[in-house]
């Protein structure tokens, strides 16, 4: 043994552990220390098997040192375990987990994002004399050790980008997928495709993917997090987080933190506990399956036993995974249920058509029962009996209508159609010789008689179709500003004052000289946009709440309550525009900044499932939105997936979804179930992306120009397909329902 090998090591995890526990004073930490700084002196003259004995003693103190420090934790301690640089690396899995792997999509910082590695493995099974190779697709965010040209972990779009590639080609290939989350969240980047976009679409695709999908997390942040993150098991190391937002960036919006000034400490601990973050946290909340037991302080590269247990318990979760949607499974099924060494079951990870197809529904319908204690229903019994029962008639409906009346409609009308283009061959030949004997003759056709009226006569003035302006009762409160109103514009574009009785009643909000869109309320949309008297609310008594106990946020949720009379920052409802019956969910920005949490959720999805069930085109209307509600932790942040799905569903059905922003819409909804529409626009002025400019300077320390964010940078991108006039939305909504949806809405 070299001693003094082994004193410097010892000492190393004497300076890790004060690392990770933010230099707070430890005396027994200090005690050790010391000890160690004079282990030489006195033991110099011992023999060499006394030293080697007292180092070996030193060495078990120490691990009863980590062990007694492992159990006091704190959820901020947990945070800076997994960012630190000896905490274990996705590269440090493959060598250990996996027998043999190949990267691909790059090699260190020779590739498109160093942060995003996707490695092609094998995982070897014996049984006997029997050697099985089973091949998965190993994805996930590298950090290294301290590498600095890896970002951290923290990818941009293109990372995501070549992730999804790679999963499409697992599924392709079909075999399952292992995705290993380490990140603090994405790189906060509008280029193409911007990150809010690439992060929508990946958990859009992700959804569809037919094949096992096993998720590890170590570091689970916010959206990045989410990127990779949906599976259909989720594993967590014991001690990493899983967070809609880093401790101290909750930290800086609670205390109001400036971005040139730090959060108190205490601030950020208290923030790391009441955002529930911690793997036992999560797993209590049902939003991981199983968690990973890690050595005392954390998981580091030299902890060879716990490799092995990694590649246990993945090897386990894709069993169970893939049994779990196969045939022929009883007896392999109750051995992995029962036992927990089962290096003897063999399950290939293969599978059928059949069992595809059920993977993916097991998928939905796990994505779709998470949160559900995390929001109020405050409807009375009498009103879930409507709701059930209605919901029974349109079911019933649907059935009757969509799937049996609708397709023997649909025989009939291709055998008249086929019939009628085969008269018109006929009639077409008679038509035109009659036509050519009538010009002969001089005889006119009644249709070309009225043509010669139409072009000599005098025309008739019809109504006038023209939106009107704070209709049906509506009249915008900034109206009754007694003042004259300045443009933002006006010293560029040369605009003049307008009084703002006018601004919000005549002009609709809209500088007459240049367009730009001043905020109006949502009242106004749901006033002027909608066809008169024709909203139905329905859900409103789905209220939110606090679900994780975060401090003091109840007096503030209720205050919102009071404030907007609203229970929840979203608002659905069925309405028609012209005549076209439609689902409309509405992010309201007056309610918590339209910030979405478990009820905001949980309604959107249930307005979906009324569409799908109704078979009526989505609106999704986004009057501001903020991003996931920070307060509620993993209960907000799981929308993103279970939203995303839940429009996934309704769009492979045939629905027709829309998604218009309005004024500022941000972070998770936009980098989920509302960047996921192939048909997005945006009220002129209005602005939209991934993260605000205030986070992307605190992350990036990047200073940004006014118009990143502005919509017509969006729609230069492709996140966006138009750019609308608050004037002409009701118009531009009716002409983009009919021209995308057809004569029939909702079915393409």
């Amino acid at each position: 043994m070299n001693i003094d090998k082994k004193l410097n090591e010892l000492l190393e995890r004497v300076n890790y552990a004060r690392e990770i526990l933010g230099n707070k004073q430890r005396p027994e930490l200090d005690a050790f220390a010391q000890e160690i700084g004079k282990f030489p002196a006195k033991y110099n003259h011992e023999a060499e098997d006394k030293r080697i004995r007292a180092v070996e003693a030193l060495g078990k103190r120490l691990e009863a040192v980590e062990a007694a420090i492992d159990g006091q934790l704190t959820a901020m301690d947990k945070v800076r375990i997994v960012r630190h640089p000896q905490r274990i690396c996705l590269k440090d899995i493959l060598e250990n987990v996996y027998d043999n792997y190949t990267e691909v999509g790059g090699m260190d910082e020779h590739s498109i994002d160093p942060g995003m590695v996707i490695a092609r493995a094998y995982i070897t099974r014996r049984k006997g004399k029997k050697i099985i190779n089973q091949p998965v697709m190993v994805v996930g965010q590298e950090k290294g050790h301290g590498q600095e040209f890896r970002n951290g972990g923290s990818i941009k779009p293109w990372g995501n980008s070549k992730a999804l590639k790679y999963m499409k080609v697992a599924a392709r290939e079909q075999i399952p997928i292992h995705a290993y989350v380490n990140t603090p969240g994405s790189y906060p980047i509008e280029d193409y495709p911007g990150a809010a976009q690439q992060i929508a679409e990946n958990i859009y695709e992700m959804a569809g993917i037919p094949v096992p999908i096993i998720a590890i997390f170590s570091e689970g942040g916010s959206g990045g997090a989410e990127a990779i993150g949906m599976a259909d098991k989720r594993l967590m190391l014991s001690h990493g987080y899983y967070s809609v937002i880093s401790p101290e960036g909750a930290a800086a919006i609670e205390g109001r933190i400036k971005s040139t000034e730090r959060a108190p400490t205490e601030l950020i601990e208290s923030c790391a506990i009441a955002q529930q973050i911690t793997a036992q946290d999560n797993l209590k909340n049902g939003y991981i399956d199983e968690i990973i037991q890690e050595p005392p302080l954390g998981a580091r590269a030299d902890h060879f036993d716990f490799y092995k247990q990694v590649r246990d318990q993945v090897v386990r979760a894709t069993d169970e995974v893939t049994l779990s949607v196969r045939g022929l499974r009883l007896f392999r099924a109750i051995a992995l249920r029962h036992f927990r060494k089962h290096t003897d079951i063999i399950v290939r990870w293969t599978m059928n058509d059949t069992a595809r197809e059920r993977l993916i529904s097991r998928r939905f319908k796990k994505y779709r029962k998470l949160a559900k204690h995390a929001f109020k229903d405050n409807r009375s019994m009498l009103e879930k009996l409507n709701a059930t029962s209605s919901g029974i008639v349109s079911s019933t409906t649907s059935i009757i209508l969509y799937d049996l009346v609708k397709p023997f409609k649909q025989r009939i009308s291709r055998v008249c159609e086929e019939t009628m283009d085969e008269i018109h061959v006929v009639t077409g030949r008679v038509d035109a010789l009659y036509r050519n004997i009538s010009k002969k003759l001089g005889i006119k056709s009644e249709v070309e008689r009225q043509q010669e009226i139409d072009l000599t006569g005098l025309s008739k003035a019809e109504g006038s179709e023209s939106l009107v302006v704070n209709g049906n009762g509506y009249v915008s409160p900034q109206a009754k500003l007694d003042r004259e109103i300045s443009c933002p514009h006006s010293e560029k574009r040369g605009c003049l004052d307008i009084w703002a009785r006018d601004l919000f009643t005549d002009f609709a909000g809209v500088c007459p000289h240049c367009g730009y869109n001043f905020p109006m309320e949502y009242q106004w949309y749901l006033h002027n946009i909608f066809d008169e008297d024709s909203i139905r609310e329905f859900n409103r008594d789905i209220s939110c709440g606090n679900p994780t106990g975060f401090p003091n946020f109840e007096k503030r949720v209720e205050a919102a309550k009071e404030k907007t009379g609203l229970e929840s920052g979203c608002m659905t409802f069925n309405a028609s525009l012209e005549g076209i019956h439609l689902t409309c969910a509405t992010l309201i920005a007056n309610f918590r900044g339209g910030s979405v949490g478990a009820a905001e959720g949980e309604k959107f999805i249930r307005a979906l499932e009324l569409a799908q069930t109704k078979h009526q085109p989505f609106l999704a209307y986004v009057h501001g939105t903020a991003g996931i509600r920070i307060q509620e932790g993993v209960n907000g942040l799981i929308q993103m997936p279970r939203c995303t799905m839940a429009v996934r569903k309704y769009i492979e059905a045939g629905g027709l979804y829309i998604v218009l922003y309005d004024t500022n819409s941000y972070a998770g909804p936009v980098a989920s179930f509302l960047g996921c529409s192939p048909y997005q626009y945006a009220v002129r002025s209005s602005r939209l992306g991934f993260a605000g400019p205030g986070v992307i300077k605190e992350t990036t320390g990047i200073e940004i120009p006014p118009d990143y964010h502005n919509c017509f940078k969006a729609l230069s991108r492709g996140h966006i397909q138009g750019v609308w006039s608050r004037k002409d939305i009701r118009k531009n909504l009716q002409h983009t329902f009919l021209t995308i949806g057809g004569r029939n809405l909702y079915y393409r």
